[in-house]
């Protein structure tokens, strides 16, 4: 059985999902990309459950500038072998820093001439991230810190940038203060 609930926050509603209860398996922004491509459309809503509960005071304490991490919430992404490996690569990202698409695909594979090749798939794989903001999709960046998309939409990833405190170069810059 799956569970959804709906979170309001800096960024707008975010469906919450679990597929038995126990671990989170869905966070996305309302009208995001892939929304929700993972969950059938039978499921009933239970803001009550553990998790949703828990997943909640996680996201306070983020949009109120507090630090959470991933591992303090139990969560089982479905995806390839390929995206869980991207997406345990975002989850290490830390709070306040990025990392580009090149640099993830050198961290998947030892022969840095075929990270050039694996930038597209990391970029589809960060893309189709299930569980938005807890696993920081939105710290990835284009090659020189370009500001590149989000599928929860440019505007909410300059606003999670900003929250973050993430100085990003001058043509980025002038995309957030657009989007204040």
């Amino acid at each position: 059985m799956y569970y959804c609930t709906y979170n309001q926050s800096p960024v707008g509603n975010l469906l919450l999902a679990s597929e038995n209860g126990e671990y989170l398996t869905g966070l996305w922004l309302e009208g995001q990309k892939y929304y929700p491509e993972s969950i059938p459309n039978k499921k009933e809503e239970n803001p009550n459950l553990k998790i949703f509960v828990k997943t909640s005071k996680w996201l306070d304490n983020y949009f109120s500038g507090g630090n959470p991490t991933v591992e303090t919430l139990p969560t089982a992404p479905q995806g390839t072998a390929f995206q869980k490996k991207v997406w345990q690569i975002l989850s290490q990202i830390p709070y306040g820093k990025t990392i580009t698409y090149g640099d993830i695909a050198k961290k998947m594979v030892i022969n840095d001439k075929r990270s050039k090749f694996l930038a597209r798939a990391v970029g589809s794989a960060v893309g189709h991230n299930p569980i938005s903001i807890i696993i920081p999709c939105h710290r990835v960046l284009g090659l020189g810190g370009k500001l590149t998309g989000y599928a929860g939409g440019i505007a909410n990833k300059c606003i999670l940038l900003k929250l973050e405190g993430i100085k990003i170069n001058d043509e980025t810059n002038k995309k957030i203060s657009h989007y204040r």
